[in-house]
């Protein structure tokens, strides 16, 4: 099997309420979609959206970075020599990481497909269901509340709440919340780096000795601020989750040795794909640390992937917060994995199992 083109395509779906959190609001979920070609006639589906404040990626560069590095380094490889390309991939251009990840998404699902298994199985095995939680963003309390219970209602066990906006209204958020969910639902905190190490103990502090039990607190700090993240971890009960301050496989290393988080948070569009989400799961599995995989807002195009990939890593990857489908109006993919409520299915096609994409823009 051998790629021999692609086509690029802009997908555009709007979400069931604006998407709110310490860094952006968004009301739509926008990927760019590739489509690898090959000499079978198999296609691979891969996609990443721009999030610009995260990855520093954008649609434009993301684009470019496809046609005009990737591609044409991969076109006329063998989908078999899957780590001969993911190699070419990561090295093509610096950063970038969105557009890497679409591109190796897409060889993935060629090289299962290929197999004539789906992708987990693929990379491991296990069972083919998984649950997601669900975000809440950041808005008026009352809001946030009945967000909460309208969520609890659904079948969520578990979410993941907004904050890094004002501290105070933050600490009354946060305990409104648990006041009204707290025999139903785990909370899981997102700062968005919006808060410092101090104010985060400060918060902390106040939140448990008021007896609110946390899951965990994400991501509390600028990504760079590896000290506050040791400054806090060391200071609170709650466990606290390394996102923006991960990317890769060498900063998870210097992460966990510095004993600076207690859970890595692994999303594709930060890896660069799978080869390196892998990695991380493998070293995270050394050092006795437990994961997340988690995603951007995202169509479930590439969380098809994330979910294969958590799916044959469940013995390090013990958390799920692949809600970006859930959170849309509807899904325009046809195949791939079934997202209904905090439930996710993977099917036993080959590959990612995805057969068609509604409403795609050609940028041919």
């Amino acid at each position: 099997m051998k790629i021999i083109g692609y086509k690029l395509g802009k997908l555009r779906v709007p979400l069931v309420t604006p998407f709110k959190t310490a860094l952006r609001t968004v009301d739509h979920v926008e990927d760019i979609v590739i489509m690898i070609e090959t000499d079978t006639g198999h296609v691979g589906y891969g996609a990443a959206p721009a999030t610009a404040v995260i990855t520093g990626d954008t649609h434009g560069s993301i684009i470019d970075a496809i046609r005009n590095y990737i591609m044409p380094m991969v076109t006329g490889m063998e989908v078999s020599q899957l780590n001969q390309i993911t190699e070419i991939i990561g090295e093509a251009l610096i950063n970038n990481f969105s557009a890497k990840a679409a591109v190796e998404i897409a060889v993935y699902d060629l090289f299962a497909q290929a197999h004539g298994v789906p992708l987990y199985k693929m990379l491991g095995g296990g069972q083919p269901r998984i649950a997601s939680d669900i975000t809440i963003s950041v808005d008026y309390i009352d809001k946030m509340v009945a967000d909460s219970i309208r969520a609890a209602d659904a079948g969520y066990e578990t979410l993941k709440i907004k904050v890094g906006k004002d501290l105070g209204v933050d600490i009354k958020r946060v305990k409104a919340i648990y006041a009204a969910v707290k025999d139903r639902c785990l909370l899981r905190l997102d700062a968005n780096q919006g808060w410092t190490a101090r104010e985060t103990v400060a918060a902390l502090h106040e939140l448990e000795s008021s007896g609110i039990e946390l899951e965990l607190i994400e991501q509390p700090v600028k990504g760079a601020d590896l000290k506050g993240m040791k400054y806090i971890t060391e200071r609170v009960r709650t466990p606290v989750m390394a996102d923006e301050s991960t990317f890769g496989p060498r900063e998870v290393i210097e992460l966990i040795q510095m004993g600076a988080a207690d859970i890595i948070n692994i999303k594709l569009m930060k890896t660069g794909g799978l080869s390196d989400a892998i990695k991380i799961a493998d070293i995270a599995k050394i050092y006795d640390v437990r994961c997340m995989i988690g995603c951007m807002l995202e169509s479930s195009i590439s969380v098809t992937a994330a979910a294969h990939l958590a799916v044959a890593k469940s013995s390090v990857i013990t958390k799920v917060d692949l809600d970006g489908p859930s959170l849309c109006q509807f899904n325009p993919v046809t195949g791939g994995a079934t997202f209904r409520g905090p439930d996710i299915e993977l099917n036993e096609t080959p590959g990612l199992g995805i057969e068609a994409i509604e409403n795609l823009i050609p940028l041919d």
